[in-house]
C-alpha cells in the first residue's frame, strides 16, 4: 500500500466515523429537544402560508404567526376529529351487531363442542380408564404442567397488555406537556423567523447555506411524494378489498372497504387489523367460506402492496426501484417493522445528498483530500 492509498483509507474511515458520531449526536439532541425540532418542522411546512400572510396580506409578524398556528391547530384538530368520528362510527356499528354476534357465536361454539370436542373427550375418558395407575398419574402431571405453561403464557400476555396500557396512560401528561411546547415554539419561530434566519445566515458559510436550501427543497418534494405514494397505495388497497367484498356479497361493502383502506395508516398490520380478526371470527362462527375468503383477500392485498410499493415509491419520490426494494428489505432485517419506514427514509436522504452534490464532494475529499483554494491574482 502506497502512502497516498493509506491517506485515502484513513480519510474514508474518518468520514465513516464522523457520520456515525453525527447520527448518534443527532439522535441524542432530538431526544432531549424533540418538541422544538417538531415545531421547526411544522413551521417549515407552514412557511408558505406565513409568507403569504406577511407579504400579500401585510400581516404583522405576530399576527401572521398567530394565524398560522391557529390554522395549523384547526387542521390538526380536523384530522383528529375525523379519525375520532370514524372510530366512534365503527364502535357504534360493532355495538349494534355485537349482541347478535355473541349469540350466534355461542350457538356455533356449543354446536362445535357437541359435534367435535365431546366425542373426543368421551374417547379420552375411555382411553384413560384403560391406563394403569402410574400411566394415569404421568398423564395427569403432563396435563397439569401444560396447563401451568398455558396459564403462564396468558398471564404474561395479560401483564404485557396491562403494562402497555399503563405506559400509554402515564404518557398522556408528557404528550400534553410536549404538545404545549410545540405550539408555543411554532408561534415564536414563526414570529421571529426573519430575525433567526438573518442571524444564521450571518454565521454560516454561503456554500453550506446553498446546500441546505437545496436539501430542504428536495425534502419538501420527497415528503409530498411519499404522501402521494401512500394515498395511491391506500386507494389500490381500498379498490381490491371493495372488489373482494362485492364478490363475496358482503353487506356495507363500500363502507367496510373504506375503513379497511384507512387501516393502511397503521404501521404494523394495516388491513390485517380488520381482515384477520374478521376472518378468524367467521371461521369460529362456522362461516368457513367467508373466513377463508377474507384471509385469502388479506394475502392478496399484502402481495399486491408489497409488489407495487417499491415501484410507486420510486415513481412518486424519484428513486431507483431496486434501491427502494433493497432499503425495504435491509430496513426490515435490521430494525423490524420500523425499518420499513426508516430504510426508505435513509435512502431518500442519501439520494438528496447525492443530487445536491454532497456525496460527490465527500468522494472527492476521500480521494484527494482538501482542495486548496487558489488565491486571487494581485494587480
Amino acid at each position: 500500500m502506497t502512502k497516498e492509498q493509506a491517506f485515502v483509507v484513513a480519510r474514508a474511515v474518518g468520514v465513516f466515523i464522523a457520520a456515525i458520531v453525527a447520527l448518534l449526536v443527532s439522535a441524542y439532541l432530538f431526544r432531549i429537544s424533540y418538541p422544538f425540532v417538531i415545531a421547526a418542522f411544522i413551521a417549515w411546512l407552514f412557511s408558505p402560508l406565513l409568507k403569504v400572510l406577511k407579504i400579500k396580506f401585510k400581516f404583522p409578524s405576530t399576527l401572521a404567526s398567530l394565524t398560522t398556528v391557529l390554522i395549523g391547530i384547526s387542521v390538526l384538530g380536523g384530522i383528529i376529529t375525523g379519525i375520532t368520528f370514524l372510530i366512534i362510527y365503527i364502535v357504534q356499528q360493532i355495538s349494534d351487531q355485537l349482541p347478535g354476534w355473541i349469540e350466534q357465536g355461542a350457538m356455533q361454539l356449543q354446536q362445535m363442542f357437541n359435534q367435535l370436542i365431546l366425542p373426543i373427550w368421551q374417547e379420552m375418558n375411555w382411553f384413560i380408564d384403560n391406563l394403569s395407575g402410574e400411566q394415569q398419574q404421568t398423564l395427569q402431571q403432563g396435563i397439569t404442567e401444560l396447563g401451568n405453561q398455558v396459564g403462564s403464557i396468558l398471564g404474561n400476555f395479560a401483564q404485557s397488555i396491562a403494562n402497555g396500557m399503563t405506559n400509554i396512560v402515564s404518557g398522556i401528561p408528557v404528550f400534553l406537556f410536549a404538545f404545549i411546547f410545540v405550539i408555543l415554539a411554532v408561534y415564536f419561530i414563526g414570529k421571529d423567523i426573519g430575525t433567526m434566519k438573518a442571524s444564521l445566515q450571518s454565521r454560516i458559510p454561503v456554500g453550506i447555506q446553498t446546500k441546505f436550501v437545496l436539501f430542504t427543497e428536495q425534502v419538501k418534494t420527497r415528503v409530498w411524494g411519499f404522501i402521494r405514494a401512500q394515498l395511491i397505495l391506500m386507494t389500490i388497497t381500498t379498490v381490491i378489498v371493495l372488489i373482494g367484498l362485492l364478490v363475496l356479497d358482503v353487506e356495507y361493502a363500500i363502507t367496510l372497504a373504506l375503513i379497511t383502506g384507512l387501516a393502511e395508516i397503521l404501521p404494523y398490520l394495516g388491513t390485517g387489523t380488520i381482515l384477520i380478526p374478521w376472518g378468524i371470527y367467521s371461521l369460529v362462527t362456522g362461516d368457513i367460506f367467508l373466513g377463508i375468503s377474507l384471509l385469502v383477500l388479506y394475502v392478496v392485498v399484502v402481495i399486491v402492496r408489497q409488489s407495487l410499493e417499491p415501484k410507486v415509491l420510486s415513481v412518486s419520490m424519484n428513486l431507483n426501484t431496486l434501491a427502494v426494494l433493497f432499503s425495504l428489505f435491509v430496513g426490515f432485517q435490521v430494525l423490524g417493522v420500523i425499518g420499513l419506514f426508516l430504510g426508505p427514509a435513509l435512502l431518500v436522504v442519501l439520494t438528496i445528498l447525492k443530487d445536491i452534490g454532497v456525496i460527490t464532494e465527500v468522494e472527492q475529499f476521500i480521494r484527494h483530500g482538501f482542495i486548496e483554494e487558489t488565491p486571487p491574482d494581485k494587480k
